[in-house]
């Protein structure tokens, strides 16, 4: 009989093969429930084929299926084993084998049957309890074999996509970063390259002037350049960058640009996505104010939602017929939005009355 295994839930059912394991690791509650289980079972079919009752040839099964699954246990876990000097399932198999063997002559001891007795007139009964034994055990270990092979198959493709969500999430970090420096490297050139002709214009004809959009250049590369080696911003840093560009963009367009920024002090060190507020503020310049003869007004303003926080851009500018141009900018927002926070985030449009565009972004509290 002797069934040297229980049948484990998955978790437990793959070994390690540390050297160092206990020699009775794997000898649980469980499993000798399970032998027990078996045991009865054995010895409730067969005991038709025996004269012996129905108990005695119980106390044989349990004899002989715990000292196989003693066994069972302790050759699995033997240090040559472990090693993989032993295949472990031919240590296991002779383990069942010895173990059926040896359980029925712990049986004749317990029943108080001499050892000479059991290899003389109780042979037959000596060789029929140790053949059931080993056949009920092989039987219990090819299951056990075949259920610990499909653990460890499974445990291996759980590895292997582990390891593949790992790779793609690392492959997908890379790439936000990579279109991350993208966007914070876009201090357009002919954006700097105009501030600094004006400087120079400005240096002949307006020196105060000239000295005031040098000042604003430097506030504004001194809060964008840190950004662009960043993946993290606060909204403390983006509102100083947008403040800085404009002041630089009023003194190009005079009395035709007006702005307020006007965010709460207690939401300053708010994380915040870096260069998207300054890509709003340049979107409302570029294709709002600066198309109109009269120019306009932008007003920049933050607050606390339920979930995190909102930035809005209101701009006078022309409105959403002009934001064409603006397409890709406002896609590369959506994605980098949507790759940071999923659908917690967004970004919306919708028209300033009488005209212009309010943009706006709502992202999740840092946890």
């Amino acid at each position: 009989m002797a069934s040297p295994f229980a049948p484990r839930s998955l978790p437990t059912l793959v070994e390690t093969s540390s050297p160092s394991r206990p020699l009775w690791d794997g000898l649980t509650i469980e499993r000798v429930g399970w032998v027990t289980m078996i045991a009865l079972v054995e010895a409730g079919s067969t005991v038709w084929f025996f004269n012996n009752e129905f108990l005695d040839l119980l106390v044989s099964m349990l004899c002989v299926a715990y000292t196989a699954m003693l066994l069972f246990t302790l050759a699995g876990n033997l240090p040559i084993v472990q090693r993989g000097r032993v295949p472990r399932e031919a240590a296991q198999i002779l383990a069942v084998i010895a173990g059926s063997g040896l359980g029925t002559v712990v049986a004749a001891l317990v029943k108080g049957r001499s050892l000479d007795g059991l290899l003389t007139e109780r042979l037959a009964g000596f060789v029929a309890t140790s053949g059931l034994g080993i056949g009920f055990g092989c039987v219990a270990v090819t299951v056990y074999f075949y259920r610990e092979r499909d653990a460890r198959m499974r445990a291996e493709m759980a590895r292997m996509e582990a390891e593949f969500d790992a790779s793609h999430a690392r492959e997908e970090k890379q790439t936000l970063s990579a279109r991350l420096q993208l966007l914070q490297a876009q201090v357009e050139p002919h954006f700097l390259f105009n501030t600094l002709a004006n400087v120079q214009h400005l240096t002949a004809t307006d020196p105060q002037r000239a000295t005031e959009m040098l000042g604003s250049l430097i506030r504004y590369l001194r809060a964008a350049l840190p950004q662009m080696r960043e993946q993290a911003s606060t909204l403390a840093r983006e509102i100083e960058m947008v403040r800085a560009y404009l002041e630089i963009q009023r003194v190009r367009m005079g009395d035709r640009l007006s702005f307020s920024i006007t965010p709460p002090r207690e939401l300053l060190a708010h994380p915040m996505p870096p260069m998207m507020l300054i890509s709003l503020v340049e979107n409302a310049i570029k294709h709002g104010i600066d198309p109109r003869p009269d120019g306009g007004r932008i007003d920049v303003t933050a607050e606390a939602t339920a979930h995190g926080l909102r930035v809005t851009v209101a701009d006078t500018g022309c409105g959403l017929s002009e934001l064409r141009g603006m397409g890709i900018g406002l896609g590369n927002i959506r994605e980098h939005l949507a790759t940071l926070y999923g659908q917690a985030a967004r970004l919306d449009l919708v028209e300033n009355a009488p005209h212009g565009v309010v943009a706006s972004i709502e992202w999740p509290r840092a946890h």
